[in-house]
């Protein structure tokens, strides 16, 4: 009996609907946050001019977001989607994104983990990668929600989805008539070793043995072979080096192994395809087994469904377009995505040194600290289960123990923002044991903290002047002022960490080392400025051009400048007091981007501001600082229309996501408020969307945001209250809202300017304002 008519059944004896939660809530004449996801969103470029400076390099695609609209459930690291950029005979960009929506050529899809293999429907002859045999997508039936993913071949009159659970996936291919209807897996460039096992079964391992995957086909293949590539051999030889066809061959192993199934369809004839990875075949097969006893396609697509609901459904808004609601939960969905899970507990997987062993807890892999350490370990924090972060932080932790140091980012160190911010959020956790691995990310030479010694021997780190001092120059070097920054931003969450754990040593330590930025700011000039070894300022300087690594990092001196989130107060005192600052804001957001050197991830700009990369993007906030509110107010509502959702097919995003970074900032911006400090426990005011907003935390408690009188026109706040209080600060700490909170924001088409714009309502930071 299948599980779709045993669901039937039950149903009919219970008394409950057989219609899926989709069907129920059109019924109703409701849509559920669910129905609102668009996978799609993120993956097209900005394209009006005003909006994208003057990226891209030639040769190269305009960044995206470079989101995924593959098939997976929150944080897992089983992903079936498309790809329709071949990276390994193109170079598309900077990064390499295998889905780019302009694109129209599809290449293959995703089954699931880093290591699986790459799958493709090809009806008639087909060619083996790395050139692959590609076929026009259809846009028009192109279809892209939470947990599935669907597309139609056009040259192979071929559809096919996928959709995924914790460990497996499962295609469901629609073939026409053809007795040449084949299915190629591969294990792309890096390889490995693939076997053809019975008439409905191919399994194989990546090249380093981290990962072994299953697959079964719910029907017997009449033919098959398998195919590798082998290296040019000499300069003389095709660039892609030469093909390896065998035809009846049941194993192979090499570059791009993989094998070919065929089968003689009739007319819309389906084929399943289920397919697991695992630390070895056995553990693959065991989830196959667990997860998909069966060949239930809508079954599992309907788990998924389900299990994408539960966390859509922690926030509730009202109000707002249609669009913005479509934005809203697109990048929440997006922000879901990392970090990814490894094991759940009971279950095997390989730790850092590759050696197997069995999860005693929920295992995630590394959090990328560098994107989404800037606001998304905020969000996770309010919308998950205290044990599901609790267990986000303990993988950390145990990785840093296996390792020998605290993971950390590519710029800066930044897991210390995690740790500190969710101690002051409540949570309990080993404090003291992180904070062995903290500190010595933070004082030892040979740890991941680039030119650590040089920073702690002086305060600040140089850089080198390249031969000829190119302006713009290259794209090498140290980027030491904005390392010298963010180091600086580390430092002091350490020096509270210190603090809270009654260690006055260290606190001081640190606190002395969190005023470090002002070593690289130059007051001639007013910006951040990188110098060389012996302390000379570097010359020439142009605070409008994207020093790529050289002296700032994918920024430029104004972008960078703005990066001292925990002593913002301190920064306006050097920039000569509150008017100055607001000045130099307003200046920030008013000069025309102009530079000559090109910073390809940079995209999304409002002058000088570029919200395609991170750097900046708290700098919006900046004014609840400087006393103006209401231009911040003014400015993330601008952004939140500009950035998202444009573009001709309304799917654009500035920059990358950067695994759930960008969608974060839309996602809290758009709610009313960010974290510009994510170690603080404080949250600034913006501008909400939404005429109401309620955030189901992770707690148990709720916490709702009453937007009054609003609309597009009525951005601006004219009085607020908290839990029925009149509140008049910028900001809020968690504190406030940690056993449930109502903030009511009355809003108005004009600022008021005497609401939150005195000097005690300004967010506190490590300086006191003068």
């Amino acid at each position: 009996m299948s599980m779709a008519h045993l669901r039937r059944i039950l149903a009919v004896v219970l008394g409950v609907s057989t219609l899926g939660p989709a069907a129920v809530a059109q019924q109703r004449g409701s849509k559920r946050p669910l129905d609102y996801v668009n996978t799609l969103v993120g993956t097209a470029p900005l394209d009006q001019q005003k909006l994208i400076g003057n990226a891209p390099p030639p040769g190269e695609q305009l960044y995206s977001g470079f989101t995924s609209p593959a098939a997976t459930l929150p944080h897992s690291s089983t992903e079936l989607g498309p790809i329709n950029a071949n990276l390994d005979v193109h170079y598309l960009a900077g990064v390499r994104a295998t889905y780019f929506y302009p694109n129209r050529t599809m290449y293959g899809f995703s089954t699931g983990a880093d290591g699986s293999p790459i799958l493709m429907p090809v009806v008639g002859d087909f060619t083996v990668p790395p050139e692959r045999s590609g076929s026009v997508d259809d846009k028009s039936r192109e279809k892209a929600s939470a947990g599935y993913y669907s597309a139609y071949l056009d040259d192979y009159r071929t559809q096919i989805e996928m959709t995924a659970t914790t460990w497996t996936g499962i295609f469901r291919i629609t073939f026409p008539a053809s007795n040449k209807s084949n299915i190629l897996l591969d294990l792309r460039r890096s390889g490995g070793a693939v076997e053809v096992v019975g008439d409905r079964t191919l399994r194989g391992h990546t090249a380093d043995g981290r990962s072994s995957f299953v697959a079964e086909f719910s029907q017997p293949f009449q033919t098959f072979g398998t195919f590798k590539q082998n290296p040019p051999r000499t300069a003389r030889d095709p660039l892609i080096g030469f093909d390896d066809v065998n035809p009846g061959d049941r194993s192979i192993t090499g570059n791009y192994a993989g094998a070919y199934l065929r089968f003689s369809t009739t007319d819309k004839q389906q084929m399943l395809v289920k397919i697991s990875s695992g630390t070895s075949y056995e553990a693959a097969e065991a989830r196959l087994s667990t997860e998909q006893p069966g060949w239930e396609f809508d079954g599992v697509h309907h788990q998924a469904e389900e299990a994408w609901a539960k966390k859509l459904n922690t926030i509730e808004v009202k109000g707002g377009t249609e669009k913005q609601r479509q934005l809203f939960y697109s990048c929440l969905y997006h922000s879901l995505y990392s970090p990814h899970l490894l094991a759940r507990k009971g279950e095997p997987f390989k730790n850092a040194h590759n050696f197997a062993e069995t999860a005693t807890y929920d295992r995630y892999g590394p959090v990328p600290l560098w994107d989404t350490g800037r606001n998304q370990i905020v969000l996770l924090t309010l919308l998950l289960e205290p044990e599901t972060k609790t267990d986000i932080l303990r993988s950390e932790l145990d990785d840093a123990r296996e390792r020998g140091y605290m993971e950390t980012s590519f710029h800066g160190d930044n897991a210390v923002f995690m740790y500190l911010g969710d101690w002051e959020r409540g949570l309990t956790f080993d404090w003291s044991g992180a904070y062995e691995f903290l500190r010595k990310n933070a004082v030892d030479p040979k740890g991941p903290r680039g030119y650590l010694a040089e920073y702690m021997q002086q305060g600040w780190i140089s850089d080198i002047v390249p031969a000829g001092n190119p302006s713009p120059p290259y794209a090498g070097g140290k980027a030491g002022a904005a390392t010298t920054l963010a180091y600086s931003w580390d430092d002091y969450a350490l020096a509270l960490y210190a603090k809270k754990l009654g260690k006055t040593d260290d606190y001081t330590m640190f606190l002395l080392r969190a005023h470090n930025y002002r070593n690289v700011f130059d007051p001639s000039v007013g910006f951040i400025r990188g110098r060389t070894q012996d302390g000379a300022w570097i010359s020439p300087f142009d605070p409008r051009e994207p020093y790529y690594n050289f002296m700032m990092k994918e920024a430029s001196g104004w972008s960078t400048l703005w990066l001292v989130p925990h002593d913002v107060h301190g920064l306006e005192n050097l920039l000569g007091g509150r008017e100055r600052f607001a000045a130099k804001l307003d200046e920030f957001f008013s000069t025309p981007y102009t530079a000559k050197g090109i910073c390809r991830d940079c995209t999304g700009v409002i002058g000088q501001y570029v919200h395609g990369n991170q750097p900046d993007q708290q700098a919006a906030y900046y004014y609840d600082w400087a006393g103006q509110p209401w231009k911040t107010q003014e400015l993330t509502r601008r952004i939140l229309a500009e950035m998202y959702g444009s573009g001709q097919y309304g799917l654009a995003f500035p920059g990358m996501d950067d695994q759930g970074s960008t969608s974060s900032w839309y996602v809290m911006s758009a709610l009313g408020f960010y974290p510009v400090d994510p170690s603080s426990p404080n949250y600034i005011l913006g501008s909400p969307i939404f005429d109401e907003a309620t955030v189901h935390m992770g707690n148990g408690h709720d916490f709702k945001v009453v937007a009054k009188n609003n609309s597009a026109r009525n951005q601006y706040i004219q009085s607020a209250t908290l839990n029925g209080k009149a509140w008049n600060k910028t900001w809020f700490s968690h504190a406030d809202i940690a056993n449930g909170s109502v903030l009511v924001l009355t809003m108005g088409p004009q600022p008021n300017r005497q609401w939150g714009s005195a000097p005690e309502a300004a967010p506190p930071s490590m300086s006191s304002s003068r």
